[in-house]
């Protein structure tokens, strides 16, 4: 299936605001458009940047800052100082918004989407072309991207040896399975783990892994607690 992009995902039209917009009637617009961010829109539809909950929601929590000691003032980012600053004692949109916006282009592919809000921590991304903006990508919008059918009931079902080959491969790509100390056995396509159990979240990671691998019916963990080392996975 072919992979949607950001043309196709976003929303459009998407709501804009100038750079002198008062933050008062900022708030005012994404509680009523029910929004959590709105692009800011120069000349001929230039992103400038974007003004964010978080950033409003910033002078709420600027209310209980202090200044610093003279030690602490020694050490303080004068960059990110000023940043907030502004951001909590701003009055229009060029003052509050956040300048370093994580822009895609409109061909950019759901998973690159993903991968940048990811990395970044976000909840969206906007779509520009040749400096304009085209709507915006979030979080929501991406969703729509998912494939979570589950996979196709295997009609060439692998041997147990073959499928045990295919897990402990893929277990030896990932860093994380790597520590697990366990041992891999299939039997009747049921794959097993033995050895010192891995923790939960590796406990989970390893069923979901062995779950990608055609042929798997099914997955049993029979590690146990321990505090010494048994094996590596071989």
């Amino acid at each position: 299936m072919r992979e949607p992009n950001a043309r196709e995902l976003m929303s459009e039209p998407v709501v804009t605001i100038p750079p002198d917009m008062p933050v008062a009637d900022i708030a005012r617009l994404l509680a009523e458009r029910g929004i959590s961010a709105v692009p800011v829109e120069g000349e001929e539809g230039v992103l400038l940047g974007l003004v964010t909950e978080a950033d409003l929601i910033c002078r709420l929590a600027a209310r209980l800052d202090h200044a610093p000691s003279w030690v602490g003032s020694l050490f303080v980012n004068a960059d990110k100082a000023a940043e907030r600053y502004a951001r909590a004692h701003g009055w229009i949109a060029e003052e509050v918004m956040t300048q370093d916006v994580v822009t895609v282009g409109p061909d950019a592919p759901a998973s690159a989407i993903a991968a940048a809000m990811e990395q970044h921590g976000i909840r969206r991304v906007v779509v520009v072309e040749a400096g304009r903006i085209q709507g915006v990508v979030s979080r929501r919008d991406l969703l729509r991207a998912l494939d979570v059918s589950p996979p196709e009931p295997a009609i060439d079902v692998p041997s147990d040896d073959r499928i045990r080959s295919a897990v402990v491969a893929i277990m030896r790509r990932e860093a994380w399975a790597g520590t697990a100390h366990a041992s891999v056995e299939v039997h009747e396509g049921v794959v097993e783990f033995h050895g010192l159990w891995p923790g939960r979240s590796v406990q989970r990671g390893l069923r979901v892994l062995a779950e990608q691998v055609h042929g798997v019916k099914g997955v049993s963990d029979q590690t146990i607690q321990g505090t010494e080392d048994l094996y590596w996975i071989g």
